[in-house]
This record gives structure tokens, C-alpha cells and sequence, in this order.
């Protein structure tokens, strides 16, 4: 095994940048209780404030709007046991935190093209309508609580969906919907502008842009009332009570604030290298399928299919040679399972189970490209001469 690791696995969890390392370190150095009054408080108070600005300004959202948790995934379950939502629509892709809401009564799907984009179309209007009014005849045919919740960008394929017309279909069909977006993987990658999208709650977390582990922000907007998942405290809006990990909360301000800055420049950084590493793979391995590849994707993200290899094997192999990449998901305790984004699209279970998934980063580096692609040739050629 080379001694020096590649990593290119990104979309699972980002290398912690230097300057929210240096920032967590500051406020470590806080004693006080951001609740406290007293000058220590104070001073608590306001990094966490000014944690919350830089965050804000990441989404375009109002400071007011942004809720400190653990991660997106306490903050997605904040949006969906927030109330008692007699119907659910989503993706048949989302995050585990998103795709199995418990105590809902009609959960249904937005189907996806083989591109793996949304269909956010007329077929979306009719979902929607069919979700018209209360099955057991509520007085005046109110409409049943309605949440629709659909990603930005899916973590494993890269792709995009057009969430503004997602929003834009919801209002004139169901304009009582409360409309979430998970946006884990968009942050950082993409613009994001939460008051022009139009949605109600977005979910972000922070070790995705550069940030701390086990912190991350529901954007809830203003006026928007749910019910607290736990009680005990005021913080937070009444919504997350606790006292506030005042040293995660600082280190993710200052990934978003970077995330926000070098936006541009990382993007092209990124887009370069990933067009890079396809440009290779398509020339070693002609077999090979990038899924995705026709529909708008993130910058840094590539779903690789290498027909005829099991994608846990392809991981295991690549791991073995230096290179950290992942099968899917990062979030079932290290298993490799069929896909259900990848099931969702309507692949054939040979391209299921032979996807990975390489994801770049601000610190990627040429030299990482040319690393895994001389590791993907070794590969592909010891199982040609195995054939």
C-alpha cells in the first residue's frame, strides 16, 4: 500500500479546513454559557451569533432563520415530526433521514428519468392533486397537512434538481404545502439562495463544507412554527434546547463563510479535475458508465458503474492501493447495499452493483486524479486477464 492515502471520497465527510480548526480552537478557549448574561455569556453569545450570520449569508437566508443542531440529520427529523403531516411526497433518493418518515400516513414519490433528475413536471401536479383533501372527510374538505421534501443535489450521482420549479408546481397546486429541502451536498458546491427558491426549511451540515462533525442548521423560515423534538431549554428559537456547542457552532461559520467566498474558484477547480478523472476512465475502461452524465451535476461529484465488478470489491481493491473512495452512501454503518437512487432511476442491477462513487474537494489534486486513474487501470486490467 502506497504510504501516502488519496482521498476522494469528499461527499462523505470533508477534511476539516485549517481556518475552522483554528476557529473551534478560539472558542474552546470561552468559558461562558452563550444563555448567561454575564460577560462570558456575552462573549459565548456572540460567536455563536456570528456563526450564525456566516451561515445565513452561505444560503441566503435572514440570520433570524437559521437554527443550530447536531446535522442535517436532526435537522431533517426536526422538519418531519414537526407536525402531524397527513401526507408526505418526496424523491425515491433521499437521504436515509428523509426517506422513511414514521407515523405518515400516504408517503409518496416523485418518479426520476434515467439521468436520475426529478420529474418536476405535470406529473408532479397530478401527484400533488391526488393529495387533495382529508380522507375521512375533515368539515369543509381541508386539505390534509401536506410536506414535500426533495434534496438540492443527490450524494451519490451529482445531480442537480430544479428545485425552484419543484417549489413553483407545489404553490399552485397545493399552496398549503410546507416545501423542505435537504441541501447537504449543494452547500458549497453550488449557489444557494434560500429566500429565491421559495422553499420553508432547508437542512445543512457543517463536516460537508469543511467544518466540524456533529454540528449542522435547519433554515426554518420566519413565522414557520414546529414542535421541538425534545424540551428543556429556550435556545434555538424553542426548537433545539441544550446549550449550545459553542466551538462546532464557530468552526461552522467559518467553513460556510469560506464555502461562500471561494465558491467560484473551487468550482472551477473542481469541474477541471472531475472532467479530468471521466476524460481517464472513459479512455482506460470504454465499458464504463458515468451515471448521470447527461444531467446538470454537481462540480465535484462522478457515479461510476464498471459493469461486471462488484462495487464493493472495486472500493476494497482501490482502498488497498491508497485511494479512498465509497459505494453509495456513506451512512449504513459501512455496509454496501443496492442503491435506491441508483434503483430509482431504473438502472439495471449490474450497473447497481458495480457503482462507485468519487468525490472531490478544495484540496484534490491533480496529482490524486493521475493516483486513482493508474490505480483504475491496474484494476481494469487484472480483470481482463482474469476474463
Amino acid at each position: 500500500m502506497s504510504s501516502r492515502r488519496t482521498y476522494l471520497d469528499w461527499n462523505a465527510t470533508a477534511p476539516m479546513r485549517p481556518e475552522a480548526r483554528e476557529a473551534m480552537l478560539a472558542a474552546l478557549e470561552l468559558s461562558g454559557n452563550a444563555s448567561s448574561v454575564h460577560a462570558e455569556g456575552r462573549a459565548a453569545r456572540g460567536a455563536v451569533e456570528i456563526a450564525r450570520e456566516k451561515v445565513a449569508a452561505l444560503v441566503g437566508a435572514r440570520a433570524s432563520e437559521v437554527v443550530f443542531v447536531s446535522g442535517a440529520t436532526e435537522a431533517n427529523a426536526m422538519v418531519l415530526a414537526g407536525r402531524k403531516w397527513g401526507s408526505f411526497v418526496s424523491s425515491g433518493m433521499e437521504h436515509p433521514s428523509v426517506a422513511d418518515p414514521a407515523g405518515i400516513s400516504d408517503a409518496l414519490h416523485i418518479p426520476a428519468g434515467p439521468d436520475g433528475r426529478a420529474a418536476i413536471d405535470d406529473r408532479l401536479g397530478s401527484l400533488l392533486g391526488s393529495l387533495g383533501h382529508d380522507k375521512d372527510g375533515m368539515e369543509g374538505g381541508l386539505p390534509e397537512p401536506l410536506l414535500v421534501s426533495h434534496h438540492i443535489a443527490n450524494g451519490e450521482t451529482g445531480v442537480v434538481h430544479d428545485i425552484a420549479a419543484l417549489v413553483a408546481i407545489c404553490r399552485e397546486v397545493r399552496p398549503d404545502a410546507v416545501i423542505h429541502t435537504d441541501a447537504v451536498q449543494a452547500a458549497g458546491r453550488v449557489p444557494l439562495d434560500f429566500a429565491s427558491l421559495g422553499v420553508d426549511a432547508m437542512t445543512l451540515s457543517a463536516h460537508k463544507l469543511g467544518g466540524p462533525k456533529g454540528v449542522g442548521a435547519l433554515i426554518l423560515r420566519d413565522g414557520l412554527e414546529l414542535e421541538p423534538l425534545m424540551r428543556g431549554g429556550g435556545q434555538e428559537r424553542r426548537l433545539r434546547p441544550g446549550t449550545e456547542n459553542v466551538p462546532a457552532i464557530a468552526g461552522f461559520g467559518v467553513a460556510a463563510d469560506l464555502a461562500r467566498c471561494n465558491l467560484a474558484a473551487e468550482v472551477r477547480h473542481m469541474s477541471r479535475l472531475r472532467e479530468q478523472f471521466e476524460c481517464g476512465i472513459r479512455a482506460a475502461t470504454p465499458e464504463a458508465i458515468v451515471v448521470g452524465a447527461r444531467a446538470p451535476r454537481l462540480p465535484n461529484t462522478s457515479c461510476i458503474a464498471l459493469p461486471g465488478r462488484s462495487s464493493e470489491l472495486l472500493v476494497i481493491s482501490l482502498d488497498l492501493m491508497g485511494i479512498s473512495v465509497s459505494a453509495g452512501s456513506a451512512c449504513a454503518s459501512g455496509k454496501v447495499a443496492a442503491s435506491p437512487t441508483l434503483r430509482a432511476m431504473g438502472l439495471s442491477d449490474d450497473v447497481q452493483r458495480s457503482a462507485i462513487r468519487v468525490s472531490l474537494g478544495w484540496a484534490t489534486t491533480d496529482s490524486d486524479i493521475a493516483a486513482f486513474l493508474a490505480a483504475w487501470t491496474t484494476i481494469a486490467a487484472t480483470r481482463r486477464a482474469a476474463a
